[in-house]
């Protein structure tokens, strides 16, 4: 207690030192968390962990995996170089509710932020496989085992059952997965095609649609030829001809691989169950899988008096109504590939005398005794493609 001047008395509070903790205290913890603030942010932003092999490093979230799963497999591929911290920053950001499961390509030193933004962004690695139109069934697994990310083996599907098309595979999938998906595609989509079927068409059921299309298919790599060789066959089919198809030969023998040459003479000759030189009407399964304009082709094939077709040297074919036409054609064929392999033209054979040939450019052939001889008329009966 004071006296003022003029008797007035003042009190004063003695100073202690609580004031000077607080405010040292505040200070620190403010100093403090703007510390662990930059330390946080710089932490957020810096490079993370280089990748173990390469350029980066391939983690697979598991759906319904919540944020601390997902940090364990982050840190376990290396990828982040702290679980907390890595949650801390899911948590801070709102991050955590809005993570993607699947299989990420995490780049080489990914900061924190980087991490996180692929995830919620869910910037997954796709895989596909693709099955080419025209396929064989063992081809289709061929091209199945060498896929890495699948898993698994597969017995060779039926052949015609899987459908061409590109599909998209998961790391961890099985190959009969996947083969499943593609039976299913197949089955689903001659459901839809099979009810267009035309009234020129020659098939009675889906399985000789597939059958048929599967022919048409290896006989033409171009679309555009597809409708005009699907009719060829039809007529031929329509007359009691045989198809004489080259690539039912070949099936035969290799049952869906291919070749890797020409086929030789005896090969022509051989009774196989799906050689069409030798035997009547349609093979007894698909000699490929079909692709959608192929079975189009066969459900509504052109009305059309071809029955012959040979290759023209430019990739297609020449299509002839009557056997004069096709000779003519394969003299072509035979004139482009003797000029292709430097040899001095032939003389023109006499068409009395030109042996018999069949749809295709393939060897002369030798009728062996006691065969089957199919006379061809001059001309094809044009009939509106009605008569079965």
């Amino acid at each position: 207690m004071a006296r003022k001047p003029g008797g007035a008395v003042r009190f004063t509070r003695p100073k202690t030192g609580l004031g000077v903790a607080l405010l040292t205290a505040s200070a620190t913890f403010s100093l403090f968390l703007i510390g662990a603030l930059i330390w946080g942010w710089s932490v957020f932003y810096a490079p993370g962990p280089s990748a173990r092999v390469g350029d980066s490093t391939v983690v697979t979230l598991p759906s319904g995996a919540g944020v601390s799963a997902i940090a364990a497999n982050l840190k376990a591929a290396g990828v982040i170089r702290s679980t907390d911290m890595f949650k801390a920053a899911a948590s801070l950001t709102g991050a955590d509710r809005r993570l993607r499961a699947g299989e990420y390509e995490v780049p080489d030193k990914a900061s924190l932020r980087s991490v996180l933004s692929l995830l919620v962004e869910g910037r997954v690695v796709r895989h596909f496989v693709t099955l080419p139109e025209g396929w064989s069934s063992v081809q289709a697994v061929d091209i199945l085992m060498r896929q890495p990310v699948l898993t698994g083996t597969v017995e060779v599907p039926a052949e015609g059952s899987l459908w061409p098309d590109t599909y998209e595979i998961t790391r961890g999938e099985s190959r009969e997965a996947v083969v499943a998906r593609m039976q299913r595609a197949a089955s689903e989509n001659m459901l839809r095609l099979w009810p267009g079927r035309g009234p020129n068409s020659v098939v009675r059921t889906p399985q000789e649609a597939l059958i048929l299309a599967s022919i048409v298919e290896k006989e033409t790599g171009q679309a555009a030829e597809r409708p005009r060789v699907a009719a060829v066959f039809s007529n031929r089919l329509r007359q009691g001809m045989r198809l004489e198809s080259d690539p039912t030969i070949v099936y035969g023998i290799t049952q869906g691989r291919p070749l890797g040459r020409g086929l030789r003479r005896s090969e022509i000759d051989r009774a196989t169950a799906w050689n069409t030189y030798q035997i009547d009407g349609l093979p007894p399964t698909p000699i490929a899988n079909p692709g959608r304009d192929a079975i189009e082709a066969v459900l509504n094939p052109p009305i059309s008096g071809d029955i012959f077709f040979v290759a023209d040297g430019t990739g297609g074919h020449a299509f002839a109504a009557t056997y004069d036409q096709h000779l003519a054609n394969v003299a072509r064929w035979r004139a482009i590939e003797r000029q292709r392999a430097g040899l001095p033209a032939e003389a023109p054979t006499p068409a009395a005398a030109a042996p018999d040939a069949g749809p295709l450019s393939g060897p002369t052939a030798v009728v062996p005794p006691g065969a089957r001889v199919i006379t061809v008329p001059q001309t094809a009966p044009v009939d509106g493609g009605l008569r079965r």
